[in-house]
């Protein structure tokens, strides 16, 4: 898979764009590069002049011949994972092949790194890629409008106001004041017409007013296809000659800065959901909690029995879709897919049921899954968040479908836990319970199944044999019958309570 560029970048200026902290240089070896090519282990590389090999998969060890055969191959550059051993050997290899070695951290996924590079790559960024496109975003944005003649806003694709610019004596509307208090572009089916146009092209478009307000010039941010944003110029009548060829321009500038606000907060979503997973599962120090606030975890599942790739593709996006909710209504929020489970850290205080009911109506009719989700007990601070996991978990076990809280299903989850505790303590495996699943095993007898009918239903003997399908007399026969020859009272409390938490939790029988 590969994305050109009509303009060749260099390695350093992809890591000035992407910055260190995604990828970084290792060699002093610094080529043009127009293309990133993934690396297949069952296909011969391709011989290219400005190509940058992404050795997906290829450990340490095996680099050393990846790298060797890129070079043959005239490609520019390798980019390697960083599993944080040393790289002296590899950069030795790679200056003596005369290609760039390049390092993206461990925690950084291959397709995000692909994607980043190769939009970077599609906005022909050089070497001399500097002042306002490496700088702030805001200043960009007053660059634009010194340039243009008018007060500009760069937006994010869901028309969220990211910078604007703040330059005196330029005219504005009711529509731009709104929109930088709200960091948010007013609705309206006049404005998403402008928005689809806009996105329907590349070019620069010029829009009339709307509601009273004033016209205004736009060009779509873009990087390999991908939209990125906008860029909006209001025209107060006062606008430069060349505006469009100004907005024209600054379109790859202003898609070298969303790529760069991308890769920060892809990398900002992998250390939160790094350190989810230690409270999550109970690893967490002092430095992973930074607030004293009440939380609860929500734990996100696809239901049946189907296994394989499918399956996991399915998970992946369902940690997407859940993200993207949750960010929505709360902010950046912590989300992490621990075994098929998704989890999400939210606030304490509110009660997440519509939320949750949202992002299972999304992923069924969007994704084609079924989703069941069970949120866990509020705690006092993150660092208890263990704790509502595993409420979130029990939950997930009783409930098939649709969403519950634990305090829905209380019941439930109690039984579920003393299974738990009553398998795994061997004194409160003893009792007469056993007698009674020994005794079925060795006469074919149902003994088991009836009393724990009948205490299920609250001792009642007609209720009993409807559900066993028995006469009453019978059931009173073999009641009678195995106190009996077992030794036991039904009429004491303690034995019948300890009775049926026995069977109920540690005999398997299944109840009509």
């Amino acid at each position: 898979m590969t994305l050109e560029s009509d303009r060749p970048s260099t390695l350093a200026a992809l890591v000035d764009v992407l910055g260190e902290a995604v990828i970084r240089l290792v060699t002093a070896m610094d080529r043009e590069v127009r293309e990133a090519i993934l690396f297949d282990t069952q296909a011969p590389l391709p011989e290219t002049r400005d190509g940058l090999l992404l050795a997906v998969g290829v450990a340490q060890r095996a680099a050393r011949a990846v790298i060797r055969d890129a070079a043959k191959a005239g490609f520019a550059g390798v980019v390697v994972k960083d599993y944080g051993d040393p790289l002296g050997d590899l950069a030795a290899i790679a200056e003596r092949a005369g290609i760039g070695l390049l390092v993206v951290g461990e925690e950084v996924p291959w397709h995000s790194a692909h994607l980043l590079i190769s939009s970077t790559l599609s906005t022909g960024v050089t070497g001399a890629a500097t002042g306002p496109a490496l700088g702030d975003l805001f200043a960009l944005a007053n660059a634009i409008a010194a340039a243009s003649g008018g007060a500009t806003a760069i937006e994010d694709p869901q028309q969220r106001i990211l910078a604007y610019s703040t330059l005196k004596g330029q005219d504005v509307d009711d529509d731009r004041r709104q929109g930088i208090l709200g960091r948010q572009v007013p609705g309206g089916d006049a404005n998403t017409e402008q928005y689809r146009l806009l996105f329907h092209g590349n070019e620069v478009r010029h829009f009339p007013a709307l509601g009273g307000g004033l016209p205004r010039l736009a060009v779509p941010v873009r990087a390999g296809g991908e939209a990125l944003g906008s860029i909006w110029v209001v025209d107060g009548g006062a606008l430069a000659p060349n505006a469009e060829e100004v907005l024209s321009g600054s379109a790859a500038t202003a898609a070298l800065h969303l790529l760069r606000i991308r890769a920060t907060e892809e990398l900002a979503r992998r250390h939160q959901g790094r350190q989810l997973r230690r409270l999550l599962e109970g690893e967490a120090g002092p430095s992973d909690v930074d607030e004293e606030v009440p939380v609860r975890v929500a734990a996100f599942a696809i239901t049946g029995s189907e296994s394989g790739p499918g399956r996991e593709q399915a998970t992946l996006r369902l940690l997407d879709l859940v993200a993207l909710r949750c960010e929505a209504r709360y902010g950046r929020q912590s989300c992490v897919l621990i075994g098929r489970t998704v989890y999400a850290l939210l606030p304490g205080k509110d009660d997440q049921r519509k939320l949750a009911e949202d992002i299972i109506a999304q992923a069924f009719s969007s994704l084609r899954i079924p989703v069941a989700a069970g949120l866990g007990g509020v705690v006092a601070t993150p660092a208890d968040a263990v704790q509502s996991r595993e409420d979130a978990d029990l939950v997930l076990r009783v409930v098939p479908s649709g969403v519950a809280a634990v305090e829905d299903v209380s019941g439930q989850v109690a039984v579920l836990r003393l299974r738990t505790a009553l398998s795994t303590d061997t004194r409160l495996r003893q009792g007469l319970w056993q007698r009674l699943v020994d005794h079925d095993e060795r006469h074919g007898t149902e003994h088991a199944r009836t009393v724990l009918c009948y205490l299920d239903s609250a001792c009642d003997v007609a209720a009993t044999a409807q559900r066993l399908a028995v006469h009453p007399n019978t059931c009173r026969y073999r009641l009678r019958q195995m106190q009996e020859q077992l030794g036991f009272d039904l009429a004491d409390p303690d034995e019948r309570l300890v009775l049926w938490l026995q069977l109920r939790t540690l005999a398997g029988i299944t109840l009509p």
